[in-house]
């Protein structure tokens, strides 16, 4: 049931079966088919996924969704191609997906489910759904997931319009396997993992993670002037094959040694966005060279580089190892009191957090991934240029 009192959002945080997509089919139904058509503007309600699919198969289609929990006189309309669920009421329930925060700009709505928030890859798809909820005398958002250590996670939670509800997996004990509870108690006994899976607990970073939340804290200053550093170079990890997040980190060396964070400019879109952005950064900051993984792209990046624009300096990194054994060097610089941020990057320090070796994580940390190139870049000392692009 939803909480009582004056809330805007509802963040039911809980652990793994408990029963979250349950309760937000039911609170929307219940908008739908009870109060909605009295207390809805226009009938609005936003459906929000981590991505489309989710939407389709978690939340409407799902053993737990809409639909399945609907009874047939009550069962909305489900408008595939139009991403549209539409009860007799009048209601409509609209789908979007937070892996296109854009797609959340524009419309308006009085209502809003939005599931597993703690998996969205950008907090700009949870602002513009804020900022789209703005109809009718009270409108307010549930939010459904099991936790995962991110800043803006951990913001909301305490934010004074938020109602946090707790629940864990044993709560739901009686509509999973009998078999299933025991096995993961067995498997994750006393760790913080079973805090973070089966209870529900929003802890503030993963464990075993190479980074904390305390040492990043501790290492945020004021930025160096360009004039005294000796290099800048910016670390690239692009968006290959499809949509995505490119990470682009500006990264400069001091006359003492020190390693400084300057920027980060990782962005989303095409090719030829986010190129504009690793030109815009390296011009901003006088940088030295563009130091950018080609795992993937291939001479994509040489190929962009020389039909945007003057030279860069370019130089290509492959990697052979996995990204966790990548970035254990650079924590251990952090570790050493070397490396500092010139602000605070919560999408980057978010992604460090969530660093944990051997475990591989989705999706993939391209924010983190340019930082290791950047920084390991001015650990080693490297000066060679191994080419140059441009026209």
């Amino acid at each position: 049931m939803p909480p009582v009192g004056d809330w805007r959002v509802w963040l039911l945080m809980a652990g793994r079966g408990f029963g979250k997509t349950r309760a937000g089919a039911e609170w929307v139904r219940w908008l739908a088919v009870t109060i909605g058509p009295t207390i809805v503007p226009s009938g609005r309600i936003a459906l929000v996924g981590d991505t489309i699919d989710d939407v389709r198969h978690v939340m409407v289609e799902g053993p737990s969704g809409i639909l399945a929990i609907s009874p047939p006189h009550q069962r909305p309309q489900w408008h595939r191609s139009q991403r549209q669920l539409t009860w007799p009421s009048g209601v409509v329930a609209s789908c979007f997906s937070a892996a296109d925060p854009e797609q959340l700009r524009g419309p308006e709505f009085s209502f809003a489910w939005a599931d597993e928030i703690a998996k969205w890859s950008y907090p700009a798809a949870w602002d513009n759904l804020m900022l789209a909820l703005r109809t009718g005398e009270r409108p307010c958002c549930l939010a459904t997931t099991t936790p995962r250590p991110k800043a803006w996670l951990s913001a909301l939670a305490r934010a004074p319009d938020t109602v946090l509800v707790h629940g864990g997996t044993a709560e739901n004990q009686a509509n999973l396997a009998p078999t299933f509870l025991a096995a993961m108690q067995l498997r994750f006994r006393g760790s913080a993992l079973a805090r973070q899976e089966l209870d529900g607990v929003l802890l503030d970073e993963a464990p075993g993670a190479l980074w904390s939340r305390a040492v990043l804290a501790d290492v945020r200053r004021a930025g160096p002037m360009r004039a005294s550093l000796q290099r800048v170079v910016i670390g690239v990890d692009p968006a290959v094959g499809g949509p995505g997040e490119t990470g682009i980190i500006a990264v400069g060396k001091a006359e003492d040694g020190q390693i400084w964070v300057l920027s980060d400019d990782s962005c989303e879109g095409s090719p030829g966005k986010w190129m504009a952005a690793v030109r815009s950064s390296f011009e901003r900051w006088r940088a030295d060279t563009v130091i950018a993984e080609i795992n993937q792209g291939g001479n994509l990046i040489r190929t962009l580089l020389a039909q945007s624009g003057r030279p860069l300096p370019l130089r290509e990194v492959r990697a052979m190892r996995a990204k966790s054994m990548r970035a254990e060097p650079v924590a251990a610089a952090y570790a050493r009191g070397q490396v500092f941020h010139a602000a605070a990057f919560d999408a980057l320090e978010d992604q460090m957090c969530g660093c944990i070796p051997g475990i591989r994580q989705y999706p993939s940390p391209d924010r983190l991934d340019a930082l290791v190139w950047g920084v390991n870049a001015l650990l080693s000392g490297v000066e060679t240029v191994v080419t140059e692009i441009g026209i």
